[in-house]
């Protein structure tokens, strides 16, 4: 029987990306590298990061007429992760102008393209590949619609949802308990519950303002510090970061969440923990931040196990 497949509905972006070396004040004018144009979007860097650890990973999401979408489809299916279910949308693609300073921050301008109309068609497919889904990936750059009636078909299949609140939003309460496991950094964890995770205690509480709401489990990343992990069962445990010195900061965490479903819901290897998905993750998106770019910067599972095993 074939391993189950990751299925990633979101945003497939063309990023061009310059970098300073210090970001502009309002109204300054500053000289930047020459602009490169980079592949990239929340959604399709989850799903090239869960192709690259291993897992069967397909994409769900829209792409433009303009002479990106092409580029951006190949893109991700060199990859690995199937693109059979991208829509094709007259106008422009998703597009994202990203600044990077000299110590890999950065800054970034979201133009939403293609993205925006993300709807029924996407459902239809969502529908489809339920039946051979071990979990579903969504983040916060295509219509909120649209989101929750992937949660809602998710759902009503017993099949897990990742949810990546970025950028960050609000959430309905009537939503929580459709997300298995919900992954976001500290700026959205204040943002959505009000609680800034600085300390162990405000982690477990912010944590635990999720749970309480219905979802099953919470993923807190937090930079160069690791991540924290709880879940409704009472696990909970925090790891520390890999120390690397940064490049491109740009697609780490999406690095990290596909990574983390590859493992924990793709059938890839025989410990399929929490533990197991968050180490491996960590590790990835580790390895992501040495490199300029979003999916260009995503290792695969060969060299991740190369990094892991010689760094213990």
């Amino acid at each position: 029987m074939s391993n189950p497949t990751i299925v990633v509905a979101g945003s497939i972006n063309m990023d061009v990306v310059s970098r300073v070396d210090q970001f502009p004040r309002p109204g300054e004018t500053v000289h930047g590298s020459e602009a490169q144009y980079m592949p990239g979007g929340k959604g399709a860097n989850q799903a090239v990061a869960a192709a690259q650890a291993g897992a069967s990973t397909r994409m769900i999401g829209a792409v433009g007429t303009d002479g990106f979408g092409g580029q951006l489809l190949g893109a991700i299916e060199a990859r690995g992760a199937a693109v059979a279910e991208v829509s094709v949308i007259e106008g422009a693609s998703g597009l994202a102008l990203i600044t990077v300073s000299e110590t890999g921050e950065n800054q970034i301008v979201l133009c939403a393209g293609a993205n925006g109309k993300v709807a029924g068609t996407e459902i239809e497919a969502m529908e489809r590949l339920l039946g051979e889904a071990g979990a579903v990936l969504l983040q916060n750059e295509i219509p909120w619609s649209a989101n929750t009636s992937f949660m809602r078909k998710a759902s009503a299949a017993a099949v897990p949802v990742i949810y990546n609140p970025a950028p960050a939003a609000k959430l309905d309460a009537a939503i929580l308990p459709l997300i298995d496991t919900i992954v976001l950094n500290e700026t959205e964890t204040e943002a959505i519950t009000g609680i800034a995770p600085e300390d162990d205690a405000s982690l477990r509480s912010a944590a635990e303002w999720f749970l309480s709401g219905g979802i099953r489990a919470v993923i807190i990343t937090l930079g160069a510090d690791g991540c924290f992990y709880q879940d409704a069962g009472g696990e909970s445990c925090r790891l520390q970061a890999y120390r690397l010195q940064p490049v491109d900061t740009t697609a780490a965490g999406d690095t990290f969440i596909g990574a983390y479903a590859a493992v924990r819901y793709g059938g890839i290897t025989a410990d399929a923990s929490p533990q197991a998905a968050l180490r491996y993750a960590t590790a990835a998106a580790a390895l992501s931040v040495t490199k300029l770019g979003a999916q260009a910067s995503i290792p695969a599972m060969a060299d991740v196990l190369a990094f892991m095993s010689s760094s213990d």
